[in-house]
């Protein structure tokens, strides 16, 4: 069990931690995504810093299991924030990576807490 947690949780960081260098980019196609989505330049810094110190709380979590809940936690409700924006603007077709991220990051806190 717990190799299958290693393996969701390094798959998790290496693509928040991609993500976030996107955003800090700043690229024309996160620039567009993100005002279709009716998400304000200055709240670029704080999904910036919720995907980086996510990616940080989960591999921490693979030490000391009530961080890396609580940092799945913390990424379920980031996913499923991303899947309503999508959903209000009518993009089905972008929430859906957000979907796939939030059902791994409740698998996340499934295995964390079942490797306890």
């Amino acid at each position: 069990m717990f190799v299958s947690l290693a393996v969701v949780t390094v798959f998790m960081s290496a693509l928040l931690l991609v993500s976030a260098g996107a955003k800090s980019l700043r690229t024309r196609h996160i620039t567009e995504q993100m005002s279709t989505l009716g998400v304000p330049k200055s709240m670029m810094a704080l999904l910036i810093g919720a995907q980086i110190a996510g990616a940080a709380g989960v591999i921490a979590g693979l030490r000391w299991g009530p961080v890396g809940i609580a940092a799945a936690i913390g990424l379920t409700l980031y996913f499923a924030g991303a899947v309503a924006f999508h959903l209000r603007v009518g993009d089905r077709r972008g929430a859906s990576p957000a979907v796939v991220l939030t059902v791994a990051s409740v698998a996340l806190i499934v295995l964390r807490a079942a490797t306890l």
